[in-house]
């Protein structure tokens, strides 16, 4: 009972606090959607790690990679000669190039194992090259590993690992090599894309534009009918395109004042979420309830074996023997109705569901009984 009241109170908390503030205040435009073209890009490599005190690994293609290496800088080894390389871990490294990123600047880089490797703890990635989706090299990395976790192990099998000592991070690991290209100073409009879809959010977020910049009516936060002379326009419920100069100086300068801009997003959708593997049941501000009358009770049935020994008196000649007995407790808790009128929010149905102390599981079951009986305003998702 101790357990669903916070549940429910945190549900209570959050929505009323996501709901004030989603009515009261408005979110900028830079908070609310993302420019078209300005973007990260995901990079990847394959490298080694040397220098490691006994982690490493010998694999078919790390043995490979460390030949191809030494190859590389005028080795060669006697054929059939295998080396033993326990001190050198074959990794994939991966990063996030950001958009504008120039040639000469750094960006972090995380390595992790791809073999046996025990530990990357104390290792040195070698000059490793970092390719986009279309094949090109954009950076190289090369550094001094940073690894938060460790392990250690005993001869008689016994191992202590803390965190994840095979993956580890290299702050600035990598230089830029060669810069994304990008549409941004290209074209007459710049397109917005909205994080959450929305077809009224979208118009709002044209409106107010228009309203800053001429083409709309001014001096009003209303969603006005679009006109030829709008800078702005909503194309879809995710993108809005926006009219901006040429010059590439100017349309900076525009798309500082237009990130800056207050929209004040639509209401969401009527939602209730369910993790039915955590139990954690999240109620959107928006959920109603038709008329319903619920009624919530439990019967418990306690059965006990409770084995009884038996021994016969002294000159009696007799066995000991084993009898059962079997103890059945029939436990039926108070059941309670409760009836919700046309419109009920979440504020009371919350508290109606903590009045009948419903389990986070029983409350799963009256939230899909109501969804299939018509009486729940909202969409029910579990995930």
């Amino acid at each position: 009972m101790k357990k669903l009241t916070l549940i429910t109170y945190f549900i209570l908390l959050c929505s009323l606090f996501f709901g004030c503030v989603e009515q009261a205040k408005a979110q900028r435009i830079k908070d609310l959607a993302s420019v078209k073209g300005v973007r990260s890009n995901q990079l990847v490599g394959y490298g080694l790690v040397v220098g490691l005190p006994g982690t490493g690994e010998q694999s078919p293609f790390t043995d490979q990679s460390f030949m191809t290496m030494l190859r590389n800088f005028g080795i060669s080894m006697p054929a059939g000669v295998k080396p033993k390389i326990k001190n050198v871990a074959a990794v994939a490294i991966h990063a996030d190039l950001n958009a504008f990123a120039k040639p000469g600047q750094n960006i972090d880089i995380t390595v992790s194992s791809v073999g046996s490797a025990k530990s990357l703890r104390g290792g040195t990635l070698l000059r490793t090259f970092l390719k986009g989706l279309d094949g090109n090299v954009y950076a190289v990395a090369q550094g001094s590993l940073m690894v938060s976790g460790f392990s250690a192990s005993g001869d008689d099998g016994s191992k202590v690992i803390q965190n994840t000592p095979t993956v580890g991070r290299i702050p600035n690991g990598a230089i830029v090599e060669r810069e994304v290209p990008n549409s941004f100073a290209q074209g007459d409009y710049i397109t917005f894309n909205l994080h959450n879809p929305d077809f009224t959010t979208a118009q709002a977020f044209a409106s107010t534009i228009n309203q800053k910049f001429g083409g709309g009516v001014t001096g009003t936060t209303d969603i006005v009918e679009p006109s030829a002379n709008d800078v702005a326009k909503a194309i879809d419920a995710t993108s809005i395109n926006v009219r901006a100069p040429r010059d590439v100086s100017q349309r900076i300068y525009f798309l500082s004042v237009l990130e800056n801009l207050d929209v004040t997003p639509a209401t969401a959708a009527a939602k209730i979420i369910v993790n039915s593997r955590t139990g954690t049941i999240v109620i959107g501000q928006q959920v109603r309830l038709k008329p319903a009358a619920i009624t919530h009770g439990s019967l418990t049935v306690t059965i006990a074996e409770n084995p009884a020994v038996i021994q016969p008196n002294p000159l009696a000649n007799g066995e000991t023997a084993v009898e059962d007995d079997t103890i059945i407790d029939v436990n039926r808790n108070d059941s309670r109705m409760f009836k919700f009128i046309p419109g009920t929010t979440l504020d009371e149905l919350v508290q109606a569901v903590n009045l009948v102390g419903a389990s986070p599981s029983d409350l799963m079951a009256i939230l899909e009984a109501l969804k299939q009986a018509g009486s729940l305003h909202g969409e029910l998702i579990v995930i």
